[in-house]
């Protein structure tokens, strides 16, 4: 029996070195962060931790929020809750459905995300996904992937619903300064009115499943004028019931057609409009986050919603830095392609500098494109077979981040920006790439494929100088003004 509440279950990194604690341990000051063996875990904890302190004693108010509860306050607050966070026993489940169900245990792995399902082993195309790793899972280990399959469920087959987010959810967490685990999740957590013990029936393994195979959906509750509902935090879209033996869970038996959530909109996660004006939820996606992805999560966006984590800090008077971890499964379906952990600074900014630092997004992203056109010109057939306009592109965005935030930091302290400034920049790292990238084969190619690179690396030039097809688009971003064309001379009779 393991009661998540109660128990000393979260491993984390303690000032005197790693150590077991129970959730509301986590205020003590000497608790730096989780100690997880995957990062999917412990990203999933901060959340399950965030809905915890949601559930038992959240701010009131942004006031509340300067005065957070210490351990022993948030122990007493937690306390109530107990009764709905038994892992295992007769009674009801965490995050499980209140009955027990019919049918043949899966092993335990299933519960992990990077796991293979059942047709991907039958078929042996379990090449990035990995099947049959554990016989058995720990308690703790158990209850932890319980609630990331559930969090960020991606699509599992006919009626196996995805999470509330859809599968691998986009996750922001506004990190404040100063070291601690408590800070991070006490900024992330909503204001609303604690869970009262005869509420608990709200979380959805407290209650009959609301299966979903007959269309049936779950809104958020229209009565909830004041917080988010708790399930929010506690999503049951997997019909789900593990299977023990002593102190270890050795199978998990599903149902198809679990909880169906629709119209809900987390408030760890940045949303968007679709063609349709339908609000959906981000999702990762494979390779580095850096400031080319901030629009729409970081920065002001027409057709995105910032998440209302972030939005909450920015209201706040006199609001200063902070970073946001943006973090998330890159999923294709039902497949892992990456995992993303990127930590990114957020300054407060006025409107006029947001749209000055979307600008600079804008023009360097067609910079890099233009780039990507001119390296994949100057290498020819070689560029294909080893993706060096797309790994020149990347590098382009890493070498000009550090220059880009230091130019929002100053948009943040009220200085204005320079577009030929910035334009100067681009320009100076796309040609040291490219001829870090594409001269050095210059003295083995034919004369025709030098030619052509010479070309390329013009076509390049000119995009920064106001000339050629590329430079338009890099131009009107920083609304600057394309350079006159030289009139042609007539020829002399």
């Amino acid at each position: 029996m393991l009661n998540l509440v109660s128990d000393p279950w979260i491993p984390v990194h303690h000032r005197d070195g790693t150590t077991v604690v129970r959730p509301d341990q986590v205020a003590d000051p000497d608790v730096l962060g989780l100690a997880w063996p995957r990062p999917d875990l412990n990203l999933a904890c901060i959340e399950l931790l965030i809905g915890m302190a949601y559930l038992a004693c959240p701010p009131g108010d942004e006031d509340d929020r300067l005065e957070p509860p210490d351990q022993q306050a948030l122990r007493d607050a937690m306390a109530p809750l107990s009764a709905a966070f038994n892992l295992l026993g007769d009674g009801s489940r965490f995050l499980q459905d209140l009955e027990p169900l019919e049918g043949e245990p899966n092993p335990p792995d299933m519960l992990f995300i990077d796991s293979a399902g059942g047709n991907a082993a039958k078929k042996n195309a379990d090449l990035m996904v990995k099947r049959n790793r554990y016989e058995a899972l720990p308690l703790p280990i158990a209850a932890m992937a319980l609630f990331t399959l559930q969090a960020f469920a991606p699509a599992g087959g006919a009626g196996n619903r995805t999470s509330m987010r859809g599968g691998g959810p986009m996750v922001t967490l506004v990190r404040p300064k100063g070291e601690g685990l408590w800070p991070l999740i006490w900024a992330n957590v909503p204001c609303g009115a604690a869970l009262q013990p005869d509420e608990l029936s709200r979380l959805p393994w407290m209650r009959p499943t609301v299966t979903s195979e007959e269309g049936q959906v779950v809104v958020p509750d229209a009565d909830s004028i004041y917080g988010p509902p708790p399930e929010m935090f506690f999503g049951q879209p997997r019909r789900l019931r593990l299977v023990s033996d002593g102190d270890a869970v050795t199978g998990v038996i599903q149902r198809p057609y679990g909880t169906n959530y629709e119209q809900w909109v987390h408030c760890l996660s940045p949303y968007y409009l679709d063609a349709k004006g339908q609000i959906l939820p981000m999702h990762p996606r494979p390779g580095p986050f850096g400031y080319r992805n901030w629009r729409g999560v970081i920065l002001q966006s027409d057709k995105h919603r910032r998440p209302k984590n972030l939005e909450r800090y920015l209201e706040v008077p006199g609001a200063r830095r902070v970073d946001l971890i943006v973090a998330g499964w890159a999923m294709d379906n039902m497949k892992p392609l990456d995992f993303l952990w990127s930590e990114q600074p957020v300054f407060p900014l006025s409107p006029d500098a947001e749209l000055s630092a979307s600008a600079m997004i804008q023009a360097a992203e067609q910079a890099g494109f233009a780039l990507a056109v001119c390296v994949r010109e100057g290498m020819g057939e070689s560029e294909a077979a080893t993706g060096a306009a797309d790994a020149a592109r990347q590098a382009f965005f890493d070498r000009t981040q550090q220059p880009f935030v230091d130019r929002v930091a100053a948009l943040s302290n009220g200085s204005c920006t320079d577009p030929n400034a910035w334009l100067s920049e681009l320009r100076r790292v796309a040609l040291d790439l490219f001829d870090e990238r594409v001269v050095p084969g210059l003295a083995g190619l034919q004369e025709t494929r030098r030619i052509r690179a010479v070309a390329a690396r013009k076509s390049l030039h000119g995009a920064f100088s106001g000339h050629g097809s590329l430079a338009k688009k890099i131009y009107q971003a920083l609304e600057l003004k394309l350079p006159a064309r030289p009139r042609k001379k007539r020829n002399e009779e």
